[in-house]
């Protein structure tokens, strides 16, 4: 069986660092720009960097109502800190006309844990990819402060959810890509299964 094609999008954010990650976890990883390399994907990387920023470069990009097609049409994302922020139903200190996707039943706070200098780096319990702690990094991190009927928790730090699952989506509000250890993204793939 062939490996999954996931793209990254590569506006902004850990592209090489999630490319080589989905590469560990089995899958193939390609760069996404423009809607044509979208819709040659079996799932798509939401990468973390700056909302604002990511939003407005869709925009540019004219890859905006593509995505929302493909992810209506039920394109998995994995979505990792402004990439979460892109895909949550309310975001809470967005700037004036910020929107995002408002796929996930999730209310985000942007920059909640502080500025880049209180950025920092975790053992972060994750049942769901095994029993020993996973490495993440929280920069500049979203809280999610509401989560939807519909949505799983999946990990929490200091009691607040910090990755979270709706449908074929896994959103997560730290970097998992910059630590080394690919497990969330092979949790992420093996849902792939059925693609």
């Amino acid at each position: 069986m062939p490996a999954p094609r996931v793209g990254v999008l590569s506006l902004q954010g850990d592209v090489r660092e999630h490319l080589i990650a989905l590469r560990a976890a089995g899958a193939e990883g390609v760069p996404v720009r423009t809607a044509a390399e979208l819709a040659t994907c079996q799932a798509l990387v939401l990468p973390g960097g700056e909302s604002t920023t990511m939003e407005r470069l869709l925009r540019t990009f004219d890859l905006l109502a593509p995505l929302r097609a493909a992810i209506e049409g039920g394109l998995p994302c994995l979505a990792t800190c402004a990439g979460t922020i892109l895909l949550a139903r309310e975001i809470r200190d967005g700037l004036p006309g910020q929107g995002g996707l408002g796929v996930l039943d999730l209310a985000v706070r942007r920059n909640a844990y502080g500025r880049q200098r209180d950025s920092f780096e975790a053992g972060l319990a994750f049942p769901a990819v095994g029993p020993e702690p996973v490495l993440v990094a929280f920069i500049r991190a979203p809280r999610i402060e509401a989560v939807g009927e519909g949505v799983e928790v999946l990990a929490r730090w200091e009691g607040e959810p910090v990755a979270v699952r709706q449908g074929p989506h896994l959103a997560l509000t730290f970097h998992p890509e910059i630590t080394g250890d690919p497990r969330v993204h092979r949790l992420f793939v093996a849902g792939l299964g059925g693609v």
